[in-house]
């Protein structure tokens, strides 16, 4: 009975999940239909109602299939129908507009408004929000509902085809301006498909080929707009974080970076590595790289509250922590965690980065305080817990890839010799230790992930920590760095 029991609660999650995506799936059906069959007939509206559930179900099956985080974050999917009804009526309006002035300008063939309707902000915007396969499947149910809606067999070919135009251009979009150019694309096929139909119709020659193109170039001029003018405003009502944002907290000029470089610039160089290494591992594994690279220069800006106690930051006197008992010294390495999750919210740093923040140690142990306790005698034998970060252990490959690269990094500095064999041996050694502990059980890294992980880390440090020869009139391991300036002419390498 205790297991029927149990089962049940655990399953309640899954169930409410599905119970709010009928909901919601039922209420956008209802409310395309309304958009899409305006001053219709009782029955045609009852037609249309049923066509919208049914694409809607297709597609709400799709996301669950490939992408279900969507499903169980409700403000996602709320977004997400939200999007599917704004592009709706981003339609409708654009349309009644496009046929008053089409109208008022004295032109008959009000029917060629069509191609001045920018159906493909929405696949734009799902692309910049969500990922490029949502947005071909956005793109393919948005077209067959506009279809519908305006009973002509080439809309849904000129609607879907503009729309994956525009969902293409801004799969790697870093700049605002990448926006521009995914309009002038959407321009470019958006005409295109407009002369393919006026051929195929008889109708090149006519009067309305003209005004046809102009209301093609007005679409993908719309789209950019639209988008440009929306995007800032999803991402700040439903907190996502898109590429476009992360590249603005690469700034150096962004609070947090000043008061790393100047505070604790040690720390500061650290992150720059940590992200050369995360970047290029990031590309081998298939994750987002600029994500990995952001979230690898924030990961320790909790050290800029006290950074003369973290070895990166101290000059060669005497360590602070010298006068400290082992425990305090483990709390102090420990709450650099706690003090960068507190500074990540106070500059209002996404949550994704903010979690890579809580995650980048897990639940390791600060194995140099903890042995310098044991050692201290058997009559006080410290708790292994206390010298352990909170964690949660890395949820996400960035965020164990941010673990796995901070730790290497830290360790090639002990490196005197770096040749590529030393180098290759550390990062087995770090590498395999974090994975035999454990800390990698949380996350979606396979054994093949972390086999290319480990030849990235190795190729990047290797390149980093490559030997320089000795330079003639310079011997700076006798203390003499200071030779006869003619002589150090002489001997300068070109």
């Amino acid at each position: 009975m205790k297991a029927e029991i149990s089962t049940t609660k655990s399953d309640f999650p899954a169930v409410r999940s599905r119970l709010v995506m009928i909901g919601c799936l039922s209420a956008v059906a209802l409310i395309a239909s309304l958009l899409l069959t305006v001053d219709a007939t009782p029955a045609r509206f009852i037609g249309g109602t049923l066509v919208s559930f049914v694409l809607l179900f297709v597609f709400y099956r799709d996301i669950m299939r490939y992408k279900p985080a969507y499903v169980n974050n409700y403000a996602m999917l709320l977004l997400l129908s939200l999007m599917i009804i704004g592009t709706l009526l981003i339609g409708r309006s654009s349309e009644y507009v496009l046929t008053g002035m089409m109208k008022g300008l004295g032109i008959t063939d009000t029917g060629i408004v069509v191609y001045g309707i920018p159906i493909a902000t929405g696949a734009m915007l799902v692309t910049l929000l969500f990922d490029f396969h949502t947005a071909i499947t956005f793109s393919f149910t948005v077209s067959l509902l506009t279809g519908y809606w305006l009973r002509d067999a080439f809309f849904p070919i000129y609607t879907f085809v503009s729309s994956l135009t525009a969902a293409f251009s801004v799969i790697r979009c870093k700049k605002r301006t990448a926006l521009l150019r995914g309009g002038l694309y959407v321009i470019l096929v958006n005409i295109c498909l407009v002369l393919i139909f006026l051929i195929s119709r008889g109708e090149i020659f006519t009067d309305t080929t003209p005004v046809a193109i102009i209301l093609a170039v007005f679409s993908g001029v719309s789209v950019s707009a639209l988008v440009s003018l929306l995007l800032p405003l999803l991402e700040y009502a439903f907190k996502i974080t898109t590429d476009i944002s992360l590249l603005e907290l690469l700034d150096l000029n962004q609070p947090l970076m000043k008061m790393l470089m100047i505070n604790a610039p040690g720390t500061y160089h650290h992150s720059v590595i940590v992200g050369n290494l995360v970047e290029s591992a990031a590309e081998a594994v298939g994750v987002n790289p600029l994500l990995a690279r952001v979230s690898s220069y924030y990961h320790d800006i909790g050290k800029a509250k006290m950074p003369d106690y973290f070895v990166e930051n101290q000059s060669s006197a005497p360590s602070r922590h010298d006068k400290l008992t082992p425990h305090m010294s483990s709390m102090i390495i420990i709450s650099h965690v706690k003090e960068g999750v507190e500074l990540a919210r106070q500059y209002k740093l996404p949550q994704t980065i903010i979690d890579i923040i809580k995650q980048h140690h897990g639940t390791a142990l600060i194995s140099f305080f903890y042995q310098k306790a044991k050692d201290r005698g058997p009559d006080s034998l410290p708790a292994e817990d206390e010298y352990k970060y909170p964690g949660p252990k890395p949820q996400t490959r960035v965020a164990a890839l941010v673990m796995m690269a901070d730790a290497v990094e830290a360790s090639s500095k002990v490196l005197n010799d770096p040749t590529p064999a030393r180098i290759s041996a550390l990062v087995e050694k770090i590498i395999n230790h974090i994975f035999l502990d454990g800390q990698l059980d949380e996350c979606e890294l396979t054994l093949k992930d972390i086999s290319e992980i480990k030849k990235r880390f190795i190729y990047i440090l290797t390149g980093i920590l490559h030997k320089r020869i000795d330079y003639p009139g310079f011997d700076f391991g006798n203390g003499n760095s200071h030779k006869e300036p003619a002589k150090i002419e002489k001997t300068k390498l070109a």
